[in-house]
């Protein structure tokens, strides 16, 4: 499965199913979602999986997000850019900062359960009692039960920054509610991290039809391996079905910036592709 790209999607039968990325746009039916996971977790039926079903036109099934039985969590502060604009959020939180993006430990978080990560072209989701919400663009690293790195898709670490700003121990509610997560379109299979390290990371921002915020970044500019931050994830807990890993955002709009409902964020790395999410307040 080297290099291939899994999939969860509908069609135009009833359930979820599992696919892989064909050539010409086409998506091949390996079966039901359950799928899903025993193929990141299985080599002989990752094998057996190559084998194939019924092929369907991209354009003709809805992607959904890309996730099994897999948390996801996320790391912070790992570019120098999302620890400046961290620690502009106040001055409280300036030192905190500072201090993790150089200790040893990376700072870790839980972002959401499988069930609550939307996927491409879901609506995610803005707090509103926040009046400052960002999209936060990220490599997303899925790693296997045994700590692994099995492939990688795009994420979206949606994030209210003056609620975490106000106070550290508020960062649960700034990170952590419906439709604040969203990942997609698929997740690309056996790529290392030396080919992951030259990607560029790409976000745009639409708003009544024009463009109001675009930016780029790259992701060799995260300042830890990525072995080190599986490494601390694994340490005393168990998955046994994986996890996925945000990296963290090397793209951060201007501090007069909030998004809206309505907006659309689309954002793309290269080697993988796009995820495009409207906006909508919850």
């Amino acid at each position: 499965m080297l290099g291939r790209s899994l999939c969860r999607f509908r069609g135009d039968g009833p359930g979820i199913r599992t696919g892989i990325l064909g050539k010409g746009d086409q998506v091949i039916d390996l079966g039901d979602a359950t799928l899903f996971d025993t193929i990141l977790q299985d080599p002989i039926s990752r094998g057996a999986a190559m084998e194939g079903g019924p092929v369907h036109p991209l354009e003709r099934v809805a992607l959904l997000a890309p996730v099994g039985e897999q948390p996801v969590w996320a790391a912070g502060v790992t570019y120098q850019r999302s620890r400046t604009a961290r620690m502009e959020e106040s001055d409280f939180s300036a030192t905190a900062y500072h201090r993790v993006h150089r200790a040893p430990r990376p700072e870790l978080f839980f972002k959401a359960m499988p069930g609550d990560v939307v996927g491409p072209g879901e609506e995610i989701g803005i707090r509103r009692d926040s009046e400052w919400n960002v999209p936060e663009p990220e490599l997303a690293l899925l790693f296997g039960a045994d700590g692994t790195l099995v492939g990688c898709t795009i994420g979206n670490d949606v994030s209210s920054r003056d609620i975490e700003g106000e106070n550290l121990l508020y960062l649960p509610q700034a990170k952590v509610y419906a439709r604040s997560c969203a990942l997609g379109p698929w997740v690309v299979l056996g790529v290392d991290e030396a080919e992951m390290r030259q990607w560029e990371i790409r976000m745009e921002i639409h708003r009544d039809g024009r463009q109001v915020f675009s930016g780029t970044t790259s992701v060799d500019r995260i300042v830890r391996s990525f072995g080190e931050l599986g490494e601390y994830l694994f340490r005393s807990q168990i998955f046994p079905h994986g996890v996925f890993l945000l990296t963290g955002t090397g793209i951060v709009p201007d501090d007069g910036f909030t998004l809206k409902e309505g907006d659309r964020v689309v954002i793309g790395i290269t080697g993988i592709g796009h995820l495009e999410n409207p906006v909508r307040q919850v």
